[in-house]
């Protein structure tokens, strides 16, 4: 039985420990080729390719993470286009004559999309700046009773809202009625001083609510900083077989490495069943479905077939904001954004192409690899998985793909935590991002601002973030030679 499976039994969870999609013989095949490489001379083959034959080869632009995956067949190219239009749609409030698309909020943090997604991109912190649009602030509490604790472990929710400003601090909304309020970030500067004495500041940030409209938040309510993260290849890791992620986890740290790796159970919200999370910063959604419908509902207030609350994350508590205008149109359905609009855009979230590799065999980008590999990233980076045979898209279908993630949770030291329990990860716990794209980062978005809420301000201040589980390899990376550091960064660079 694979250690990872451990959380998952003590919760009374049934999850696969085998592939069922392939044959003994390609199961071997999928080992061999999985298995991280011991050979640093050369690139591997198909590596340049980091998402198959679904990997873009477009030149580099802004718009290179906006492409669609290259093996779409041709009669699903329109509805690729559709949910991009409706991706970059941009909702208004209700009533309005554009029955279509009002419902707006009434408490919302973006009016579509593409507002924190911009150029389908990571976000980043406001940096004095007026607007926070692709990052905002999840509001949540801890268990309090055995009943709660119960609600949590049996994965019927992740946490708890704070009482009145529910789920997340939602900073704009409709004419008429107060947001809630506004993010404030303060920074203060640390030293760190590198193996060969080069000194490297890290900014510590700290988080408050500016001008709660509302009252105060509840004394229990943690508040947790999110950036938008990038689009690509979202189709490719729901592809990814629950087996074949679990197999990495080692909550109980059996073989004694200091990585324990931990799976976040979660319940699909479409079906109700127990999957495994692997998508949000913590893993808190199970599918690309899940995290569209979550963003329409919390981000912008949308109602969905999956969350059809058209008063979007309005409390019992904000009387005001329940009793605002939906735009539930009954004769376009029973919510605001109905069964096909979903559709359309979960569609066009699963099939936005990872661009190919960029100097993936040169001799500067290979020692970098090697540097990666050696100090121990790939505990939690992990290289490469192959998809499963019986994807419901062709174009996900048997895949070898390079994501550098094993989307399990680890605990990244106290420098990292928020505090804030989603699920079974720990206020300490986030779940491992995958690098593909992340060399492009500032061509995309137009900055280079990294981890869960932008405080890295490269990919040198990102690494030396790292602690808790990581803090072998970070400490690693640190006392390199500046030569060796400035490869590994050419190495992720090149992704």
């Amino acid at each position: 039985m694979l250690a990872g499976f451990s959380a998952a039994i003590a919760a009374g969870f049934d999850l696969p420990t085998k592939r069922a999609d392939l044959s003994e013989a390609d199961l071997k095949r999928v080992a061999d080729v999985t298995r991280p490489t011991a050979d640093f001379s050369k690139a591997e083959q198909y590596e340049a390719m980091q998402a198959g034959a679904a990997t873009s080869i477009n030149p580099v632009t802004e718009d290179s993470f906006s492409h669609i995956s290259a093996n779409i067949p041709f009669e699903e190219e329109q509805q690729f286009r559709l949910g991009n239009a409706l991706f970059r749609k941009l909702w208004v409030s209700a009533p309005s004559s554009t029955q279509a698309s009002d419902g707006l909020g009434p408490l919302f943090n973006a009016r579509s999309c593409m507002s924190c997604h911009v150029n389908d991109g990571r976000g980043k912190p406001p940096e004095g700046g007026p607007s926070a649009t692709s990052m905002l602030l999840r509001l949540a509490r801890a268990a309090k009773t055995a009943e709660e604790e119960k609600a949590i472990a049996q994965a019927d929710v992740v946490n708890f809202p704070d009482p009145v400003y529910g789920h997340q601090l939602q900073d704009l909304a409709v004419p008429g009625l107060a947001a809630e309020g506004k993010m404030a970030i303060s920074y203060s500067e640390e030293p760190v001083t590198l193996g060969d004495g080069e000194t490297v500041s890290l900014r510590r940030p700290s988080y408050t609510v500016e001008n709660p409209a509302y009252g105060p938040l509840d004394p229990a309510t943690t508040i947790s900083p999110r950036v938008a993260s990038a689009m690509i290849g979202l189709g490719l890791i729901e592809a990814i077989p629950e087996a074949d992620i679990l197999a990495h986890a080692d909550p109980d740290d059996a073989d004694g490495d200091g990585i324990s790796g931990k799976a976040a159970i979660v319940r699909d919200h479409r079906s109700g069943k127990i999957a495994l999370g692997r998508f949000g910063w913590k893993a808190q959604n199970a599918t690309v479905r899940d995290q569209s419908a979550d963003a329409f509902a919390n981000d912008i207030g949308i109602s969905t077939p999956d969350q059809p609350n058209a008063q979007g994350d309005c409390t019992k508590a904000e009387e005001k904001c329940l009793d605002m205008p939906t735009g539930v149109q009954k004769r376009l359905g029973a919510e605001e954004a109905p069964g096909p609009i979903l559709d359309l855009v979960t569609f066009y979230s699963e099939n936005l192409a990872v661009p190919a590799r960029r100097k993936a065999s040169f001799p500067e980008t290979l020692r970098g690899k090697r540097i990666f590999y050696e100090t121990g990233c790939i505990s939690c980076h992990v290289p490469k998985f192959v998809t499963r045979r019986d994807t419901p898209d062709k174009a996900q279908s048997f895949q070898l793909i390079w994501p550098y993630s094993d989307f399990l949770l680890h605990d990244m030291g106290d420098g990292l935590a928020d505090g804030q329990q989603v699920g079974l990860a720990s206020g300490r716990e986030w779940r491992t991002p995958p690098l593909w794209g992340i060399g492009l980062t500032r061509t995309v978005s137009g900055h280079s601002f990294f981890l869960h809420d932008g405080r890295a301000r490269d990919l040198t201040e990102a690494i030396l973030w790292h602690g808790g589980e990581a803090e072998k390899a970070r400490n690693a990376f640190s006392s390199l030679s500046k030569e060796d550091r400035e490869a590994l960064i050419t190495f992720l660079e090149s992704l």
